[in-house]
């Protein structure tokens, strides 16, 4: 699939040669860059569509933010590079249909860029509820939102929100009226809260009124912020994306917490978590159920001969077989090193000593093609211990003792502990 583009359109050389180096290493699109309103007219003909034109406010050709009046007209969303940030030239642009504007005085101004496509790249994906009794606010709202790229739904009141929260359970982020008939705002705050925390969806609360006890009731009973009405473009924007921000920084830390850096598999915490609850319900149960040590053969000699990057590789290759080839209830986890452990849930010996047989072969006939080196295959072997055995410290010995036997009977075999 090819990659998106990013248009830059900025007179000055050397800043748009850094811009576009920066953006094709870090956030991985492709660049084009124009330094006239002439020669951005000509690539918006020939190339069409971008997901993002920078525009320099003030082009030799164009000394009026003429090229900012022709990328609206062509419906490409625009952020708007200015030199100037005089509360006239600021007021001007933002009353065009611009996502942004960037004041280009050093780096931390020019970061500020990647860090708000990157914004918008992920914004395509959320849904966002506004809630507000006022048909001009709604449209207001949604506007703003629908330039910072959200997928947005709109309500008039607390129990049509409801309705919406129900049927999409993947909205990330609602904004709500206070004052509403039916269900105000407060009310809709505290219904959501009974089901999705602070860090699973967030909430910014918005009044007009000037009462202080307002905003700190929002807070209190779960709103991660509160905006009073009027608000302008920037700060609603802003708000909305450091609140989103929150809850990303929270759900990639409890992810690290849970699953293994590499692979994307759960790590081993995790997975004896899971694995202690399961063996309980097996047990009382009488399940039948298989565990499975899985060592990479030779897998130093494939650090040695290509590196660690290779290495790594493999790693990430492996853990997507052993993903790919698990039924949805099946447990695998990346014990560490090149060690990895999978259980099969509600399945009789026979069938269980089947699956590995045949996951064996399947991993032996996977070629491995990493960019930077030649192609190859890789061998593993595979210790399997049943869950007869009197405590889950003890199944995990068998397998680990029938792993040893695989690798010490010449590897890329099944043993049965």
């Amino acid at each position: 699939m090819p990659k998106e583009k990013i248009l830059i359109v900025e007179d000055n050389k050397a800043l748009s040669k850094l811009i576009a180096k920066k953006m094709e290493t870090h956030l991985h699109f492709d660049v084009d860059v124009a330094h006239s309103l002439v020669q951005a007219q000509e690539l918006i003909q020939k190339e069409g569509n971008y997901f993002i034109a920078l525009l320099d406010l003030n082009l030799p050709d164009a000394p009026d933010g003429e090229v900012v009046d022709f990328m609206i007209e062509k419906k490409v969303p625009s952020i708007v590079l200015t030199g100037s940030i005089d509360i006239e030239t600021r007021d001007k642009i933002l009353k065009k249909d611009v996502i942004d504007y960037v004041y280009k005085g050093n780096m931390d101004d020019v970061n500020y860029i990647f860090t708000l496509i990157e914004r918008l790249h992920k914004n395509r994906d959320i849904k966002v509820l506004v809630v507000d009794d006022s048909i001009t606010v709604r449209a207001q709202i949604k506007g703003i939102l629908k330039q910072q790229m959200f997928k947005v739904m709109v309500a008039a009141h607390g129990e049509e929100a409801l309705v919406f929260l129900e049927d999409n359970p993947d909205i990330k982020l609602v904004l709500t009226d206070f004052n509403m008939p039916v269900i105000d705002g407060i009310e809709l705050t505290k219904e959501i809260r009974k089901s999705q925390t602070k860090n699973e969806l967030s909430i910014i609360a918005m009044t007009s009124s000037n009462a202080e006890h307002i905003s700190a009731k929002f807070l209190k009973i779960g709103a991660n912020d509160f905006i009073h009405k009027p608000f302008t473009k920037e700060e609603i924007a802003c708000r909305i994306n450091n609140s989103l921000d929150s809850i990303e920084y929270i759900a990639k830390i409890k992810d690290m917490a849970h699953n293994d850096f590499l692979t994307g598999l759960s790590n081993r915490h995790s997975f004896f978590e899971e694995m202690n609850h399961y063996y309980k319900v097996a047990k009382e149960s009488s399940e039948s159920f298989a565990l499975a040590m899985i060592d990479i053969d030779n897998f130093k000699n494939i650090n040695d001969s290509f590196g660690h990057g290779i290495g790594d590789f493999v790693l990430i290759e492996l853990a997507k077989i052993l993903k790919n080839n698990l039924k949805g209830s099946d447990i695998v986890s990346r014990f560490g090193g090149e060690e990895f452990c999978i259980v099969l849930k509600n399945i009789d010996h026979k069938k269980a000593l089947e699956y590995f047989i045949k996951l064996k072969s399947s991993i032996s006939n996977v070629t491995i093609r990493p960019k930077e080196a030649k192609s190859f295959n890789i061998t593993v072997s595979i210790g399997v211990a049943f869950g007869d055995a009197n405590t889950l410290d003890d199944i995990f010995k068998q397998a680990d003792n029938a792993l040893y036997s695989a690798k010490k009977n010449g590897k890329n075999r099944v043993e049965v502990g």
